[in-house]
C-alpha cells in the first residue's frame, strides 16, 4: 500500500506557473493524467491539495474542484480543503462554517496553505484554531519572505512555526517546502533557505530540534525539498527516517505531467537493502497517513 500525502491536479490542462528560465508557462497535470500516473507508479491513494491562493498558481484549483475529482475517482483520491486564511477578512466564524461544510463532504485535512503572509498572522491563527477544534491536520508551505514567493512566512530558525506548535498542541502540522526542510542542517545559511543545500547534514538542525520537542509536528517528504532532506547525507537520512518513523509521510507534490518522483524509488531501495526496516517503510508509505487522516482501509 502507498498513500501520497501531497499532490495537485486540475480539471483541464491550464496554466500552473510561469518558468522565467525558459520564458514559458508550465501546464497543470489533469486529474485523469494524475490517476494514470498513480497506476504506473503503484500509488494506491493520493491526497488532492487545492491551490486557491493567487501566489501559488496562475489558474487556481478550488476545494470544490478537489471534491468533484474525488467523487469521480473515489477509490483513488482523498480531498483536502483549503480556504485562504484571508477569506472574508480572516473571519474565524466564516472559516469555521466553511471548513465544517467541507469536512462533511469528505475533506480529511486542510492545505496546502500557501498564502504569502506571516505564519502567525492573526488570520492564520484563526485557521489553525478552527482546524484544531475540528481535528483536521494542516499541511503548510513555508516561504522565506513576503513577496516574490508563496507560502506562510517564517524567519531562519522557524520561530513562528514553533510559536504555533506551542499554541495548538492538538493540531497536526505537516511541514513542507525548501525553507522548512533546509533547516534540517545546523549550518544553514540564510541565502540557502529557499534552495536545496547539498553535503553532510550538520548537527543542530532546527527541524530535528522541533521534531524532538513537538509531537504534533509531522513531515511531508514530497518534492525536491523532502527528497533532498533525506538523501543529501544518506547516513543521516536513514537515522532521521528511523527516529521519526511515526511522523513522516511519503508524498510526490505532483502538479505537472512527466514530473520525477525520486523519493519513491529511494525509499523502496532503502527498505530492500535493509537500511530501514520494513516497519519504518510501511509507516512512512501509508500507515502514518492512514492514522492522521483517519482512513478506514479495512
Amino acid at each position: 500500500m502507498i498513500i501520497d500525502i501531497h499532490a495537485h491536479c486540475s480539471p483541464r490542462p491550464g496554466w500552473l506557473s510561469y518558468d522565467p528560465v525558459k520564458n514559458r508557462y508550465v501546464r497543470w497535470i489533469t486529474v485523469s493524467e494524475l490517476v494514470r500516473r498513480m497506476r504506473k507508479e503503484g500509488i494506491d491513494k493520493t491526497v488532492i491539495l487545492p491551490l486557491p491562493s493567487p501566489e501559488s498558481s496562475i489558474e487556481p484549483v478550488t476545494t470544490r474542484d478537489a471534491i468533484e475529482f474525488c467523487k469521480e475517482y473515489g477509490d483513488k483520491l482523498i480531498p483536502f480543503c483549503n480556504p485562504d486564511p484571508r477569506l472574508n477578512a480572516g473571519s474565524e466564524k466564516s472559516l469555521r462554517f466553511i471548513i465544517e461544510e467541507y469536512k462533511s463532504e469528505g475533506c480529511r485535512g486542510v492545505g496546502e496553505v500557501t498564502a504569502n503572509i506571516y505564519f502567525d498572522d492573526p488570520r492564520v491563527l484563526s485557521l489553525f484554531r478552527v482546524c484544531e477544534e475540528l481535528e483536521l491536520p494542516v499541511l503548510f508551505h513555508i516561504g522565506p519572505n513576503i513577496g516574490g514567493c508563496y507560502g506562510l512566512v517564517d524567519e531562519p530558525g522557524l520561530p513562528r512555526l514553533e510559536k504555533c506548535l506551542k499554541m495548538f498542541p492538538n493540531l497536526v502540522f505537516i511541514g513542507h517546502s525548501q525553507p522548512f526542510w533546509a533547516e534540517i542542517s545546523g549550518d544553514l545559511k540564510p541565502e540557502e533557505r529557499n534552495s536545496y543545500p547539498t553535503g553532510r547534514v550538520a548537527p543542530g538542525g532546527r527541524v530535528v530540534d522541533l521534531f524532538r520537542k513537538y509531537q504534533n509536528l509531522y513531515g511531508d517528504l514530497s518534492a525536491g525539498s523532502g527528497y533532498n532532506a533525506i538523501s543529501r547525507d544518506p547516513e543521516f537520512g536513514i537515522q532521521f527516517l528511523e527516529e521519526f518513523q511515526d511522523r513522516l509521510m511519503f508524498g510526490t507534490d505532483l502538479d505537472m505531467p512527466n514530473q520525477d518522483i525520486p523519493q519513491l524509488k529511494y525509499l523502496r531501495n532503502l527498505m530492500e537493502e535493509g537500511k530501514i526496516s520494513l516497519k519504518t517503510y510501511d509507516k512512512i508509505m501509508y500507515r502514518n497517513a492512514t492514522r492522521v487522516l483517519k482512513l478506514d482501509l479495512e
